[in-house]
């Protein structure tokens, strides 16, 4: 299971209120608040001017609203892709985030009714490289835990939060082996 190796723009959609509250989405559609359509316009900002030419962004709704912010800065059109959705976490869906998430990604522990882990990073890596089949540079709108299953797979830690609409460039290494570049380009 390999990414194609070309380099593009990852970004985590903006803050819901469930993500401020730390709890636990999955495929619960719960809308940007406030703050996340501010952090997705000053994103959008953050991202003109980068040689994006393509946006692939998750179906739920706070990916697609993030996505459609940066588009209208960007001047693109979005492409949704059902494959670039966040795991379901089953009966922990709105729940606190706790220790089950750790044991979740170590493939210990999968919530009843939920995707486990390797399912969502085989899932991932399909779905990312038929957005990298797009016009490059692309930029791929997309979650949290998706995120963690695909830096597994390109090398870098794996339970690491990654911050709402903060852009980040990633590149494949230059002799093909070894970890990922990953470049954080915070908003101003």
């Amino acid at each position: 299971m390999a990414i194609t190796p070309s380099a593009f723009w990852f970004l985590r959609h903006g803050e819901t209120d469930w993500n401020a509250q730390s709890l636990s989405q999955g495929n619960v559609d719960i809308p940007l608040n406030p703050r996340g359509i501010a952090q997705a316009e000053a994103a959008a900002l953050a991202l003109r001017n980068r040689g994006i030419a393509s946006i692939v962004h998750s179906p739920l709704g706070r990916a697609r609203h993030t996505a459609e912010i940066v588009a209208a800065a960007l001047d693109l059109p979005i492409t949704p892709d059902e494959d670039l959705r966040e795991s379901s976490f089953g009966t922990h869906e709105g729940q606190p985030m706790g220790e089950w998430f750790s044991s979740w990604i170590e493939e210990s522990f999968t919530p009843p009714g939920g995707e486990p882990f390797g399912q969502l990073r085989a899932r991932g890596v399909t779905a990312l490289n038929r957005a990298l089949g797009q016009p490059p540079t692309v930029l791929v709108v997309g979650h949290g835990a998706f995120w963690r299953a695909i830096r597994q797979v390109i090398g870098l830690e794996v339970n690491v939060r990654t911050p709402n609409a903060t852009p980040l460039f990633v590149s494949p290494p230059s002799d093909g082996s070894g970890p990922w570049t990953l470049e954080v380009h915070a908003p101003v």
